[in-house]
């Protein structure tokens, strides 16, 4: 073996190892949650949480009846899913129009979707409560009658804060597109909407995919608006409702943890279902000069 190859072999060796070491680091906090999911609390108190005994399923069973999981599953479902389809149907009408047509504030628009993204949500937290406080909607969708406490205003945060992220993806992708497919539909006298229903969106499934499986586990995991926005436990998505497994003088860690595998499996398994057209979204164009 040449000086050369070796010195290449040594490199991909430690290379792997330091890959592995991080991986077992992210990985960790998750399989530890895992393994303490499965414990007895008493047992834990008395042996420590070093100590290897005590396995229980009680922690699971407890979890879902005190975290009301069956109501914040639920509510979880309702806001993840009509804000997800908000903000990629929203993103992809604007993509189009900035990477479709040329403009004098065509620039200056991408970076104000993208500089949304820049802004810390606490520090938005006065004025959007206000905001919310004051507008009046119907009585049907508020018993308040404004948009505190209510799904719907939850759907709209979310749904302002991860379309300029979506817009900008959207936007390069589009970008990418060879003109003269749109040169060939003008000239068979297809309207501006035809080509972004039926020519542009088809060639945007791959982004819009990765886009979707981003989106799901970023508003799913979401929870400082939920928790600011709703005020009844009966609304609260699954993040929030975790605050129930809190106790007021101690906090059983053993069944916090099985409350938490039991909220992060729904966002593993789409990952897993998903994971090849999240992948391909992300390496899309990689090799494009």
């Amino acid at each position: 073996m040449t000086p050369k190859k070796k010195n290449l072999t040594v490199s991909r060796a430690f290379l792997n190892v330091f890959l592995l070491i991080v991986a077992l680091a992210w990985l960790f906090p998750l399989l530890w949650a895992l393994f303490n999911s499965f414990r007895d609390y008493g047992y834990t108190s008395q042996h420590g949480y070093f100590s290897f005994g005590g396995f229980t399923l009680d922690n699971f069973v407890n979890a879902w009846e005190q975290g009301g999981f069956t109501q914040s599953f639920l509510n979880s479902l309702i806001i993840t899913f009509f804000a997800v389809v908000f903000t990629l149907a929203l993103s992809s009408c604007m993509a189009f129009v900035l990477a479709r047509f040329s403009f004098k504030f065509n620039l200056a628009m991408l970076a104000f979707f993208v500089a949304a993204n820049l802004l810390p949500p606490q520090s938005l937290l006065v004025p959007i409560y206000r905001m919310f406080m004051w507008i009046p909607i119907p009585e049907f969708l508020s018993a308040s009658g404004s948009l505190l406490d209510t799904h719907l205003g939850v759907i709209i945060v979310n749904t302002a804060f991860q379309t300029g992220f979506c817009t900008f993806v959207l936007a390069n992708y589009m970008k990418a597109i060879p003109a003269e497919i749109y040169e060939a539909a003008d000239v068979d006298g297809a309207s501006v909407w035809s080509q972004f229903w039926t020519l542009t969106l088809p060639l945007c499934r791959t982004p819009l995919a990765a886009l979707a499986t981003l989106q799901t586990a970023w508003i799913y995991n979401e929870f400082f608006w939920a928790t600011v926005l709703l005020q009844k436990g009966d609304k609260f998505p699954v993040t929030s409702s975790l605050n129930n497994l809190k106790g007021s003088f101690f906090t059983d860690y053993n069944l916090l943890s099985a409350g938490s595998i039991i909220a992060a499996l729904p966002i593993l398994i789409l990952f897993f279902v998903l994971q090849r057209q999240f992948v391909s979204g992300l390496t899309m164009g990689s090799t494009k000069g």
